[in-house]
């Protein structure tokens, strides 16, 4: 089982720590190794995009991404969930706009005969005077604005979006700014379009690759994929998968030919995880709760969702990787005006062995996400367990983040 993890943090760049400060193509580097970079909007410590790019480039600015956006090298669409992805991989996600009644909730046909006239307006607001937002329009149905009480226009931008008639141009405070899409990709021509069966075969092997390895059950989800799928088995009897077998389990995983060397170092034990790091919720390596529980024997679950009363680890706790293990969660949050990162509770995983390492590693990580939410302070309020709580305030307090490569010594 550890080489099944350390291939799948090698694809996923969260093998070993970065050597050499990041540049601003590694961060479209890391979304194209990852496939997708999801995108949600809660802000207690970093907006997940941000988060999951930094846990595999160390210290970064986030506006990379933004710029990169806004420069025409990524998209926003539908593809695990909301998520940025890389301009050349459009045709991919063309099929879905063009099916906009399969995208569930993400489109309302009933919204837009209803409101065919004031979608049209809309849509002729933008050909005249140019992008617009959600907050260029004022509410005026008298309605809340909680997130299924979108006013008109935010509804008609969305379901205008998920259909392919717009697109996002860029972000202006991590707000959408939408735009025609024949402004936005104005070289596109639906000429272009794969077919769908290449694209449904092309999803399932970039998922393999993506994930390092892959048991079938695991496959759809990566991208969403409806039914019927892709049979793993039939692209391993045409040599484009690799098939081989995990300890413990009774049915195959599949591997990219492109990791076959990695594969080969894995199960000799010699890809050894060094990297210690915080993740995201929505980080690919733990957002399918099930793949997390079978490969790394974490059961997690994000909270945010759960009516506070009944949650266990908290509002959005951010699980711990450590040499190739995830040993716990931290319920985070960054107070940037005092300059304190605010580690609510600390969870280490029942029958960890708490070594010095372990507890010199996890601060170094805390010590380093602070920092880059340009909080000089870590504060740490509980532990779990108790007695892990001193060692971890006397690990941090030892200034141990002065080292770049902290929490990383073998």
């Amino acid at each position: 089982m550890a080489g099944a993890r350390a291939l799948h943090l090698a694809a996923q760049g969260l093998l070993r720590p970065r050597r050499r400060k990041a540049a601003k193509e590694d961060v479209l580097d890391a979304i194209r190794r990852m496939e997708m970079l999801q995108i949600d909007t809660i802000n207690v410590v970093a907006r997940s995009p941000y988060l999951v790019l930094w846990s595999r480039l160390g210290d970064y600015p986030p506006e990379w991404l933004d710029a990169l956006l806004a420069e025409g090298k990524l998209f926003e669409y539908w593809a695990h969930e909301a998520c940025f992805l890389p301009i050349e991989d459009y045709g991919l996600y063309r099929h879905r706009m063009l099916d906009p009644d399969a995208m569930g909730w993400k489109y309302s046909s009933t919204w837009m005969r209803e409101r065919a006239g004031e979608v049209a307006a809309l849509l002729a607001h933008i050909r005249s005077n140019g992008p617009v937002r959600s907050s260029d329009f004022e509410r005026t149905d008298g309605k809340s604005g909680g997130w299924w009480e979108w006013k008109p226009e935010k509804r008609s931008l969305e379901v205008l979006f998920t259909s392919g008639a717009l697109m996002i141009a860029r972000r202006h405070n991590f707000q959408r700014v939408y735009d025609l899409a024949e402004r936005v990709l104005p070289d596109w021509s639906d000429a272009q379009l794969p077919a769908l069966a290449d694209v449904r075969r092309s999803f399932a092997l970039r998922t393999v690759k993506a994930l390092g390895l892959a048991r079938a059950a695991w496959i759809p989800d990566y991208h969403r994929t409806r039914r019927p799928h892709i049979n793993p088995a039939a692209l391993a009897e045409e040599g484009l998968l690799l098939r081989a077998t995990v300890a413990g389990w009774t049915d195959p995983v599949y591997i990219h030919p492109e990791h076959a060397e990695l594969a080969r170092q894995a199960a000799d034990g010699a890809l050894a995880p060094t990297l210690t790091t915080i993740l995201s919720p929505f980080d690919p390596v733990v957002w399918d709760r099930r793949r997390a529980l079978e490969l790394f024997g974490f059961d997690y679950r994000l909270e945010c969702y759960t009516p506070a009363a009944r949650r266990r680890h908290g509002y959005f706790t951010l699980p711990v990787l450590r040499r190739g293990a995830l040993v716990g969660r931290i319920d985070a949050k960054a107070h940037r005006r005092t300059g304190i990162f605010e580690a609510r509770a600390v969870w280490f995983e029942p029958g960890l062995r708490a070594s010095d390492a372990l507890v010199h590693d996890v601060a170094g990580a805390l010590a380093r996400c602070a920092r880059w939410h340009g909080c000089p302070q870590v504060q740490v309020n509980r532990t779990e367990p108790e007695a892990l709580g001193a060692r971890l305030a006397l690990a941090l307090a030892a200034g141990l983040d002065s080292d770049p490569a902290l929490g990383q010594a073998a």
